[in-house]
């Protein structure tokens, strides 16, 4: 009863339509074969022997193939075994009359049949194997069809895989190009900060003009040659600077007057500077470490210096080589003296410093680059020597040797800048506003 109903049910409805292929010599049996299975909703071919069978299954995708055992020529079993090397997704089925349980196991096993059944047939025995076949067959289907789509998937995976480590690349390099420009533009904010320094130099005696770069320059290279990191090296530049932007407020008279000629008024004012320059950076919080130097440049390694009176290894040691860099500047241009000195002088002032107002090592290390055979060697080890040249002649690459100054003593480009074909133009507009000939020294492209 459960057989009638599984094979009155609607096969068709349940699965796309497969191709069977019926084998037999015997014209009666074919037609019996197709009548029995076109209900079914299946294509139903036909062949009346093997090699007719064979023709057939080179032109047309079949499922499932039925051969009767003994046909002449060439039996089922010699059919179903070259089915199986050929086309071995097809499922295959014996029909056979014989008794004989050791042939039929023999034409099972060498063309791997999925089944037989015995003639004279049951209709609905047949049938279900059939349908059992058909099922099979479309299970394969599925199979391999979830397998190509497994593969195309894996394969879009691994292209957007591929396309995403590219596009991480790329942004990671654009990402690398904001930074680098970023990093180019805040150093450039700083010497322009710096600068507001330097203009207060015009209205007064001219000292101020270049110190901050003077003794930013002095301090990176006291720094290095002390094998500090190289970020902490930049903070010490950019304290140099930074280190007077507390004087921004300050009277141009007071500015004006060399520290020993100053009153105790004029002093505790001045005095003042380091705690002011600290408290305009206060909102800025990548600067704070630039503002504790900035705060503590004139303290004295024998506690001696201001505004905290700090000594020692309490002081920081970027406040105290700014410490050394600032005073031999401002010995060269008279401000803490009565008089300016010359460099060996201020030399031989400083090193009578050592261990009172001067960290010891510090010191040391600033005296041995500044010494004069140092500095030749120096200049010697540079790789081309600088020359002096006209706006029209510069070229993208060149590096300026020396300080691009304006007629007021503003530091419009440092020494070192690298100059690009924009600059450049910058660089010539500026010289047509004002209405100048400027003459430029630069050292070829740094390799």
């Amino acid at each position: 009863m459960e057989d009638s109903l599984l094979i009155d049910a609607p096969l068709a409805t349940e699965a796309p339509p497969f191709t069977l292929l019926c084998v037999d010599d015997e014209p009666n049996i074919l037609s019996a074969l197709k009548r029995l299975f076109r209900p079914c909703g299946w294509r139903v071919l036909s062949a009346d022997g093997g090699v007719q069978a064979l023709q057939l299954l080179e032109q047309e995708a079949v499922d499932v193939i039925i051969s009767d055992m003994r046909m002449p020529g060439m039996d089922g079993a010699q059919l179903l075994e070259r089915v199986a090397a050929r086309w071995p997704q097809i499922v295959r089925l014996l029909l056979t009359g014989h008794a004989d349980v050791g042939a039929i196991s023999a034409a099972v096993n060498r063309g791997q049949i999925w089944r037989y059944v015995n003639k004279p047939w049951d209709d609905n025995e047949l049938l279900l194997a059939v349908r059992q076949a058909v099922e099979r067959r479309e299970l394969e289907r599925e199979k391999m069809r979830l397998e190509a789509l497994t593969r195309a998937q894996n394969e879009e995976l691994r292209e957007l895989n591929i396309g995403l480590e590219q596009r991480v690349q790329e942004r990671t390099a654009e990402v690398m190009q904001a930074h680098e420009r970023l990093k180019k533009n805040y150093l450039a904010s700083i010497k322009a900060f710096s600068n507001v320094i330097e203009l207060r130099g015009v209205h007064t005696d001219g000292h101020l003009v270049g110190h901050s770069r003077r003794v930013a320059d002095t301090a990176r290279r006291i720094a290095q040659t002390m094998a500090l990191p190289e970020g902490e090296a930049q903070e010490i530049f950019i304290a140099g600077l930074l280190h007077d932007v507390g004087q921004v407020g300050l009277p141009d008279a007071l500015l004006a007057k060399p520290v020993p000629r100053m009153s105790p008024e004029e002093l505790a004012l001045y005095s003042k500077h380091p705690i002011l320059g600290e408290q305009m950076l206060m909102a800025l919080d990548d600067m704070q470490p630039v503002a504790a130097l900035l705060r503590a440049h004139h303290e004295r390694w024998d506690g001696k210096g201001f505004p905290d009176r700090r000594a020692g290894t309490d002081i920081p040691l970027g406040a105290r080589i700014l410490a050394v860099a600032d005073t031999f500047d401002d010995l060269q241009s008279g401000h803490i003296v009565a008089s300016p000195l010359s460099s060996a002088e201020a030399r031989a002032v400083m090193a009578r410093g050592r261990g009172t107002q001067f960290d010891p090592e510090v010191l040391e290390t600033f005296l041995h680059i500044t010494e004069p055979q140092g500095q030749a060697k120096a200049a010697q080890r540079a790789l081309a020597p600088p020359r002096a040249v006209l706006t029209g002649q510069l070229e993208p690459g060149m590096v300026l040797a020396r300080d691009l100054v304006s007629a007021e003593g503003v530091v419009l480009l440092a020494a070192d800048h690298v100059l690009t074909a924009d600059l450049i133009q910058r660089i010539c507009g500026y010289e047509r506003r004002e209405g100048l000939e400027l003459l430029l020294h630069v050292r070829a492209a740094k390799r």
